[in-house]
């Protein structure tokens, strides 16, 4: 609670395309000893306490279509900024203005009553979003069919996990027509398939309105924002592209004095190799035998589109010895990447494809069986035809990946989409040699040379 002045009210954007502004927005809590302090300061408003400064004058602005993360360490504010932005906490001093319907997923149960029902929880959301008790009802079956939870829609929530509360606030905030999406690691959790949706649905939102994302993952912020903002100790220390922003975060975390431990003086002399002294040799393939990942079954009921004439049947990895369908793969192993179709029609220059994703929809690697100097086989109806795709399947470090297939019909440039099939197999990436990048490279030598001749100036 505040005690000097009145707080500014949120109010609404008036000016230029700005959907949202925050002016030397500051915000303390008062810190009483005993319940009987905060009951005394109502009587004597002029007595002093200790206070916490969350917020000591912080200024932004997001313009409309603009995305814009906010990073920064636990306490530096952000949770506190988004709750004032959403009109959920009261600023102590300072404005916040804002345009249109502002849709917000906060921390993970907020807004929701435990006693409820999933449906009767939606219908409280959206109403509290602006909806209208007939809009509600046009829409219902669709939230519920975006949050996968018909099953369990009309049990309590209090009953529902980490990852149902998400899909539920999330599914709602997609259908409320919401001019800005307010999210506070809200995609932390939940399973690989549910968030790569959302992800597409964030991406397509982009098109059409503004975001605030907030997030530990910085991999996320310089993949979905245009522009990041660092809080530190509730000020803002800077601002500007993302990419730029997150780089100079990283910065600052590792730029802290740190004491190196005692160099250990029984270990083994390294080997010497003329010039050179040798760290590390791989076996000849260049992979450690530390990777393992688990392989899902095909899903054919996966979200897909298409104009039809053919249908993917299947999708996984297979060993090229055995043709037997893998349900996991060491890196540095040889696969095929089977993918096999129905074509219901005649399919004259068809056109297989893969990409597989990571947890954020970050493509990482893929490709498509079209080239220039190969002829296209036809596809006959009612024949069932699989493509094979080898390679050593690659260093990718821990976490939850998918497998997206597609097929079309034409060329590269020119094609129509017979079937495009997403997240059709989950990967999970269980132990990796890939500890420092998304990606890793089967290094074979890791060695020093000495006395090398300095390049010159």
């Amino acid at each position: 609670m505040s005690f000097d002045g009145d707080p500014m009210p949120i109010t609404t954007a008036q000016t230029g395309d700005d959907v949202i502004v925050a002016t030397d927005v500051k915000k303390h809590y008062v810190l009483y000893r005993a319940p009987s302090q905060r009951f005394l300061h109502l009587l004597m408003p002029w007595r002093t306490y200790p206070r916490f400064e969350a917020l000591k004058g912080v200024s932004l602005h997001v313009r409309r279509g603009e995305t814009v993360g906010i990073i920064g360490n636990n306490g530096a504010g952000k949770s506190t900024l988004l709750q004032i932005i959403t009109g959920t906490v009261t600023p102590s001093s300072g404005e916040v203005l804002s345009r249109g319907r502002v849709a917000a997923l906060l921390e993970l149960g907020a807004g929701f009553e435990p006693d409820f029902t999933g449906r009767e929880n939606i219908v409280m959301n959206a109403t509290i979003l602006g909806l209208t008790a007939a809009e509600i009802a046009a829409r219902m079956d669709d939230i519920i069919a975006f949050s996968e939870l018909a099953e369990f829609i009309d049990r309590p929530v209090r009953t529902y996990s980490s990852g149902m509360f998400m899909r539920l606030a999330f599914s709602v905030a997609a259908h409320v027509d919401a001019e800005v999406l307010i999210i506070d690691e809200a995609l932390a959790v939940g399973d690989a398939r549910f968030v790569q949706k959302c992800m597409r649905f964030l991406k397509a939102f982009k098109q059409r309105g503004s975001i605030l994302f907030v997030s530990h993952d910085l991999s996320s912020v310089m993949g979905l924002c245009d522009r990041a903002i660092w809080l530190d100790q509730g000020t803002v220390r800077g601002e500007g592209p993302a990419g730029r922003v997150c780089e100079d975060y990283m910065a600052a975390m590792h730029d802290r004095p740190l004491e190196l431990p005692n160099v250990r003086q029984d270990l083994a002399a390294p080997t010497v190799r003329g010039d050179s002294v040798l760290l590390y040799e791989g076996p000849p393939g260049g992979w450690r035998a530390a990777g393992v990942t688990g392989i899902s079954p095909f899903n054919p009921e996966a979200s897909s589109f298409g104009q039809g004439g053919a249908k993917l049947i299947e999708a996984g990895l297979y060993d090229p010895a055995t043709d037997r369908r893998l349900d996991r793969v060491e890196e540095g192993q040889e696969i095929d990447l089977k993918i096999v179709a129905l074509a219901e029609v005649a399919v004259e220059q068809p056109i297989f494809g893969f990409i597989v994703k990571d947890r954020l929809g970050q493509q990482t690697l893929g490709d498509n069986s079209y080239r220039d100097d190969v002829a296209q086989v036809p596809l006959r109806p009612g024949e069932a035809t699989a493509i094979r795709f080898r390679f050593r399947w690659p260093a990718m470090s821990c976490g939850a990946y998918t497998l997206t297939v597609a097929l079309a019909d034409g060329s590269q440039e020119r094609h129509i989409q017979r079937h495009w099939l997403h997240d059709a197999v989950i990967f999970e990436v269980l132990s990796s040699s890939a500890t420092l990048a998304m990606i890793g490279v089967p290094i074979t030598l890791v060695a020093i040379d000495r006395g090398v001749t300095p390049p010159p100036t």
